[in-house]
């Protein structure tokens, strides 16, 4: 089992295997509830609700419309994170940059990371509780989940808002109805929405995956 052991690295993010994330908590990071998967030495969990003042909205779930804690994590030593098999990317943002990701799809982020919780349009007049995003802005490290490989697109193109994963900071999605798309599969399916990022910069990352509102 010793070719199974954790790699000893020396970024604060590192992937043991695409699944599967070790972190240095120093510095402390916040990580989606229920992905830690084991740790080494002096640490501590504290969870974060969706009360005033905590990550408002984060993780929304649809059915509910309560948001999911979320959980600070301090202390020395190293967590190890995962979320159902689903892939880990990591992206380091600079000083100005930032990105717009899908609740469902934030696995963690660095404490120094700034975040803003928000919602995109909505479906047919619905609530957009499936829609609800994390805007993180750098500087710091962001780990994102995905189901399968994940797809990098440019602007203009239109997606499907449950396989839609993450989007630059200077694009801003529009919701809009494909009237044929929807004679086709039918007028109670939400395949006939679609977001709408329209521009001439900047990236939208999709995974091969319809991930239903509130699911993980």
């Amino acid at each position: 089992m010793t070719a199974n052991a954790p790699a000893e690295g020396r970024e604060r993010f590192e992937l043991e295997n695409s699944k599967l994330l070790d972190v240095d908590v120093a510095d402390g990071l916040l990580a989606k509830v229920g992905s830690m998967v084991a740790y080494e030495g002096d640490v501590s969990f504290t969870g974060v609700s969706s009360a005033e003042g905590g990550l408002t909205g984060f993780l929304k779930e649809k059915a509910t419309s309560e948001g999911t804690p979320v959980m600070k994590i301090e202390g020395e030593g190293s967590v190890y994170l995962a979320d159902q098999e689903k892939r880990i990317q990591l992206l380091e943002l600079g000083a100005d940059e930032g990105i717009s990701v899908n609740g469902n799809d934030v696995l963690a982020f660095e404490e120094r990371v700034d975040y803003e919780i928000g919602t995109i349009g909505s479906l047919g007049g619905a609530s957009a509780a499936g829609l609800t995003n994390v805007f993180l802005s750098g500087p710091g490290v962001v780990a994102v989940t995905t189901h399968g490989d994940p797809l990098v697109l440019e602007p203009p193109v239109s997606t499907d808002p449950n396989a839609t994963v993450a989007w630059s900071s200077d694009l801003s999605p529009s919701i809009g109805a494909n009237r044929s798309l929807g004679d086709m599969v039918g007028q109670s399916s939400d395949e006939r929405y679609q977001m709408q990022f329209d521009g001439n910069s900047g990236f939208v990352v999709v995974q091969p995956y319809e991930e239903a509102p509130g699911q993980g």
